[in-house]
């Protein structure tokens, strides 16, 4: 019961603790026409691909670990 009510006030509460930054205005950053592209410039492919496969070995792993527990 403590856990159910608990997981229904993460979940109630998220959205209020999880926002996002609000977006710049479109002037740039000043008055010189100093401006950035929308978006930002940061690349995530590396990352993302890494996290992927640690998380596909951390998953395998616990698979085989169950399945040897099993037998």
């Amino acid at each position: 019961m403590i856990k159910k009510l608990l997981v229904i006030a993460i979940i109630i509460s998220a959205p209020l603790l999880l926002n996002a930054q609000p977006v710049p205005p479109s002037g740039g950053h000043g008055l010189n026409g100093n401006q950035t592209p929308t978006g930002g410039g940061a690349p995530i492919d590396g990352g993302l691909s890494i996290l992927l496969l640690l998380g596909a070995a951390y998953g395998s792993k616990k698979v085989y670990k169950l399945k040897k527990q099993e037998d």
